[in-house]
């Protein structure tokens, strides 16, 4: 398994609904479409622990069946429609986006 994962900024609080609303009605539907996808996944940290904020405001896991499923999947015009998008919530928003991409590996303690 293959996977992305991209880290959003928050908006500004004026801004949260709208960024939510287009989020949800636009962008999360136009990665669900990036062929090769195995399955996706989005949070929002809105909640603190010992009382630190949040690093990340939204954070997106795009899994794929391996490296070279989500290679032929950036080639696509769904995943250049993904990316066009995210330059347009960076843009209207001010949010940032910072994306990491990795095999998966499963560690398992309680098998050992």
């Amino acid at each position: 398994m293959y996977k992305l994962y991209a880290f959003w900024s928050a908006p500004k609080a004026e801004d949260v609904a709208a960024f939510e609303e287009h989020y949800e009605k636009v962008h999360f539907p136009l990665a669900a479409r990036v062929p090769h996808l195995e399955s996706i996944a989005e949070s929002v940290t809105s909640d603190s622990f010992e009382g630190a904020e949040p690093l990340h405001y939204r954070i997106a896991e795009m899994a794929f069946a391996d490296r070279e499923a989500f290679q032929a999947s950036t080639g696509s015009p769904e995943w250049a429609e993904m990316r066009a998008d995210s330059g347009l919530l960076i843009e209207r928003f001010g949010v940032g986006l910072t994306v990491a991409m990795g095999d998966v590996v499963v560690s398992d303690p309680l098998r050992d």
